[in-house]
């Protein structure tokens, strides 16, 4: 049996190519928009590409497993677990097989099982594989996709939050503590293969590590210790984080079937001087240039993005019915496209080469950075307004004093809400998101911009006063 693993640190997505050497078949499990990387491992390891598996309708990327069906007709294997609010609609386009739970089908000699687990989403499945051309008749591990992670479980709450489906988050635990009894019930040394890694906000204190065995998880994940379901749901809940806006959007996107895209189309680089023009007739434009850069000079009115906080944080910020455009270099233009796209957004009307942007001397603007020696005074006085753009589990662990808090991703539809005319500073628990949130804030009229380096960490390291 042959098994490859693919992770996109932007998105700490992980998916994997399931391949049977004897007969030369594949499949993926959960695969990304940009299918590249799968057609071109297959080809390397002498595999034909027959299938592609989703685990759920995802909510944090484009899912590529139409792409596949469209390009190499794969057979789509699906669930449909759920009611009609959780079917794919655009399979019937396809060669596809729609599971319940206990179904099996066989890539090669290799057999997968759909187990159902619901909890992250109702049609939610798992699948467990053996490798019967290696002569086991036992299985060898299990695709959790968002249900087990390493360390920690898929979040309940994202229909409820997300969606704003109400009174569905505690509803889904429930359902996540029957479906972890179940997984409970698994051979301790099946290996477990999940969906995302650390950084994923499809779930709270995910760990880094690839991969897990259902024993270890049985030790060691808190999630899996709880034998009182009322225990389970309040701890569950607690602490999630706050669900990107855009994951409302993909959930439709890939229940309804996503564009297929056939390869990435690089956007028009487009001349300096209609920036100011598009500008002012309501575009956005994300400069992804570094955030020391963008600090230093900038156009105004941009966002700052930087290429490698795309996928975090451009689903938050950028209005999917209003055409985006980018001021990058031409080198970076091609990973922002499709990093973009991973999220949804299909079609940047075009870029600007930063180079020419500043040679052209557009970049007019810039804000300040002060420490936070340097600024508790003001705080302290009440000498500038403060807006503390972390998330709401970190404010709740503490927050300096005069403090307004608005979460990065809410910012721009908040704005109005600060931008009065005095100076602002931003503050986040290092710097980073801090940075992006001035770059908002000037994009909405602030005048004077100020962003406290090293956030949280540095003030509570000078030992300023902190409010719980």
């Amino acid at each position: 049996m042959l098994l490859k693993y693919f992770y996109d640190q932007n998105l700490a997505h992980a998916s994997y190519m399931v391949g049977c050497q004897r007969t030369g078949e594949a499949i993926i499990v959960d695969p990304a928009r940009d299918i590249t990387p799968y057609l071109e491992t297959a080809v390397k390891e002498g595999m034909r590409l027959v299938g592609a598996v989703d685990t759920h309708i995802h909510a944090d990327y484009v899912s590529g497993a139409r792409e596949l069906a469209e390009r190499t007709d794969a057979t789509l294997y699906l669930s449909d677990e759920g009611d009609e609010n959780w079917k794919y609609l655009f399979a019937d386009q396809y060669n596809h097989k729609p599971l319940k739970d206990g179904d099996t089908f066989m890539v090669g000699n290799i057999k997968f099982e759909a187990m159902h687990t619901p909890g992250h989403t109702p049609e939610h499945m798992a699948y467990i594989i053996t490798d019967m051309g290696g002569g086991a008749d036992r299985p060898m591990g299990i695709f959790t996709g968002d249900f087990v992670f390493v360390g920690s479980v898929g979040r309940p709450d994202l229909l409820e939050k997300a969606a704003g489906v109400a009174n569905t988050a505690a509803a889904g635990a429930m359902q996540m503590f029957a479906s972890l009894n179940r997984f409970k019930e698994l051979p301790d040394y099946m290996q477990v293969w999940p969906g995302h890694g650390a950084g994923s906000a499809c779930g709270k204190g995910l760990g880094a590590i690839p991969s897990s065995t259902v024993g270890y998880e049985k030790l060691f994940n808190p999630m899996l210790g709880y034998d009182d379901i009322e225990e389970f749901v309040s701890a569950l809940l607690d602490g999630q984080p706050e669900p990107p806006t855009y994951f409302a959007v993909m959930k439709r996107v890939n229940k309804e079937g996503p564009a297929v895209l056939g390869g990435f189309t690089m956007p028009q680089e487009m001349k300096t001087a209609v920036l100011p023009q598009i500008i002012n007739d309501g575009a956005m434009i994300i400069d992804t240039n570094t955030l020391d850069t963008f600090a230093k000079a900038h156009v105004p009115g941009t966002i700052n993005i930087p290429t490698g906080s795309l996928a975090a944080w451009a689903g938050w910020l950028v209005d999917y019915n209003k055409p985006v455009y980018l001021v990058a270099a031409r080198d970076e233009v091609e990973t922002a496209v499709k990093i973009l796209a991973e999220i949804g957004i299909d079609e940047v009307a075009g870029y600007f080469d930063a180079d020419s942007v500043q040679a052209a001397g557009l970049m007019t603007e810039s804000y300040e950075t002060g420490t936070a020696v340097e600024l508790a005074e003001q705080i302290k006085k009440g000498e500038v307004t403060l807006v503390d753009v972390r998330n709401q589990a970190e404010w709740n662990e503490g927050h300096l004093p005069n403090a307004k808090h608005i979460m990065l991703g809410t910012l721009s539809k908040r704005a109005g809400e600060v931008v009065n005319g005095h100076p602002i500073v931003v503050q986040c628990r290092s710097g980073a998101r801090s940075a992006i949130g001035a770059s908002i804030l000037q994009a909405h009229g602030a005048k004077r911009v100020i962003n406290l380096a090293g956030g949280y960490i540095d003030w509570t390291a000078a030992g300023l006063p902190i409010e719980p």
